[in-house]
């Protein structure tokens, strides 16, 4: 649903560096910015209890539970009280459309383990009034157990969203927003699954939890093409970007054909988890975790294409998700995910996290 404009990110000089928008005292993933300048972010319960689910970020810093106090009302210990289909859960992505609306993606399942019955969901709030004007609730089928619902884009003409799944089992959920459809497609293939053998670095070190596992994040940053036509992903535990032609999602996808003959790799990133592609460019932006860094690659000059880095800094912890401003800004967080108390036992279970702008050009240092 994203409508285009005339801003986009000055990739010119090459380089950039980052200036710090908000501090928060929990673990953020998401962000995303409307088109009057309204900034939003989310806080999944991954390793604790999280007090706001949805929040607009204000011009202080500070955040407002969004789009209610209620909507943000639940709590693992009163799971039993209230109703998942209109509270958030664990909210993993938010994405503002550009056309009024903001979209709330809730995979329903706290630490990334079960997934609550009858909570996961794509909901959209009405940004003129702050309310909510559907939800799009997806089943068993959609959303099994030991799925997590991850990112989500929206195809030009807003008819369709596109959502990878980054749990157990990979997958991308093709859903038609008119009817609430929605269908798994990929599902176990190559292109959506964590990498045999693959390792996830911080630091200079393989992150590993107390029991052995390391990172299993299957399909995760997700992105469309400028004009549509493609949509591209890559799972966290991975180094391979991929791409489909929409129109086998919107067609063939959407009827449950295979169409995993139509993947098509495109590139090597390294691991990575968000992926942007600024409006009016062919170039796609990337947050390497492993590097503490914001890389950058030519989509036009083919998958073979080296990666450009524009800008390194151990701030960076985790660089997150982006997201665009309508006056070409680009932001990303910085989600910690490799001080959280999964991989460090020992680590409080709020971290305090980030909201940073890009700022184009060298840095002063």
């Amino acid at each position: 649903m994203s409508k285009k404009t005339a801003s986009t990110f000055d990739l010119q000089e090459g380089h950039c560096s980052i200036d710090c928008v908000a501090r928060f005292e929990h673990q953020v993933t998401g962000v995303t910015v409307s088109e009057d300048n309204r900034i939003f972010v989310n806080f999944p319960r991954w390793t604790e209890d999280a007090p706001v689910s949805v929040a607009e970020v204000l011009a202080d810093g500070s955040v407002k539970p969004y789009p209610d106090e209620e909507w943000n009302a639940w709590r693992n210990a009163k799971k039993d009280e209230l109703s998942p289909e209109d509270h958030w859960v664990c909210v993993q992505s938010v994405v503002a459309d550009g056309r009024g609306s903001l979209w709330v993606l809730d995979p329903a399942a706290p630490a990334q383990s079960h997934v609550v019955d009858g909570g996961p969901k794509l909901v959209r709030i009405d940004l003129a009034t702050n309310k909510v004007k559907q939800t799009i609730a997806f089943d068993e089928d959609a959303a099994p157990q030991g799925s997590y619902l991850n990112d989500v884009r929206f195809s030009n003409d807003g008819a369709v969203a596109y959502i990878t799944d980054s749990g157990v089992k990979g997958a991308i959920v093709v859903v038609d927003i008119r009817s609430g459809k929605a269908v798994r497609v990929l599902d176990g293939d190559d292109s959506t699954q964590m990498k045999k053998g693959l390792d996830v670095k911080a630091d200079g070190k393989v992150l590993r939890r107390p029991d052995g596992r390391g990172v299993e994040f299957s399909a995760d940053g997700i992105e469309l093409s400028d004009d549509g036509e493609y949509l591209y992903w890559q799972a966290i535990k991975g180094d391979t970007l991929y791409r489909i032609r929409t129109e086998q999602l919107r067609g063939a996808g959407m009827r449950g054909e295979d169409v995993s003959k139509e993947v098509e790799p495109y590139g090597l990133n390294g691991v990575n988890d968000g992926l942007l592609i600024p409006r009016g460019t062919n170039r796609m932006l990337l947050t390497s975790v492993e590097n503490d860094a914001i890389r950058m690659r030519d989509l036009d000059a083919g998958p073979g294409a080296p990666l450009q880095t524009l800008v390194q800094d151990k701030r960076l912890r985790w660089p997150d998700t982006f997201s665009q401003g309508p006056d070409g800004t680009v932001y990303v967080t910085t989600s910690h995910i490799q001080d959280a108390a999964f991989f460090k036992p020992d680590a409080p279970s709020a971290l305090p996290t980030e909201l940073w702008r890009l700022v184009p050009g060298k840095p002063d240092n």
